[in-house]
């Protein structure tokens, strides 16, 4: 499908694409100059406890563009397996039993375990889900976690943290990590989660200084 853009997030998007590569090698630096009215935060992401021991380098670091009505969230990791694919989500909290999680996209390394990606969303201090009533909900996926039928109601639930996990239990395993299965893919089979955001509080995930 064709998007078109207003001319500020291109502007941005523009700026913050001419360092992917950069921020890809070396995920510890901040990302390009963004466009001059946006705002940036910066963060790192952690290895998450589970994977401590099989992925001891592995890190991430996560650069906010707020552009106004949307923000650019652009991710680079490294440290992880090569050529191997994870799930990146937004979480209530970092670690079990996570809480309200909104699947964002997939993360895939190159050769050398490095890997990146951007996504363009309401990732700030906003970022919440919210259930007024119960409707039914379409079960599509079954396996170890199938679809629920209904949804549960809900006030409005802030969600602040992020996750990365293992699309497959198998990779984790190939890893050394435990081959343990969860719901954290699209299909509701995936592995164990490799990084988060624990080195924030759990009421105070980094995505809440984004304003």
């Amino acid at each position: 499908m064709h998007m078109t853009f207003p001319m500020s997030w291109a502007a941005a998007l523009m700026a913050l694409s001419a360092t992917t590569l950069s921020s890809v090698a070396q995920p510890t630096n901040s990302a390009a100059q963004p466009a001059s009215h946006s705002k940036v935060f910066e963060f790192p992401m952690v290895v998450s406890a589970g994977a401590s021991a099989c992925l001891p380098k592995a890190s991430g670091r996560v650069t906010i563009h707020s552009v106004g009505a949307v923000e650019i969230m652009h991710v680079a990791v490294t440290g992880l397996p090569p050529e191997t694919d994870f799930d990146f989500f937004v979480i209530q909290v970092p670690k079990s039993p996570f809480g309200m999680s909104w699947y964002q996209g997939d993360i895939e390394t190159n050769r050398h375990g490095n890997g990146h990606a951007t996504f363009i969303g309401r990732f700030s201090i906003e970022t919440f889900v919210v259930a007024p009533g119960t409707a039914p909900a379409p079960v599509v996926f079954g396996g170890p976690f199938p679809d629920a039928s209904l949804n549960p109601p809900t006030n409005p639930i802030q969600m602040y943290h992020l996750g990365l996990w293992f699309n497959n239990p198998a990779d984790a395993q190939k890893a050394g990590c435990a081959g343990t299965v969860t719901p954290f893919n699209g299909e509701h089979n995936a592995g164990i989660q490799a990084l988060n955001t624990s080195n924030f509080p759990d009421a105070a995930g980094p995505l809440r200084n984004v304003e």
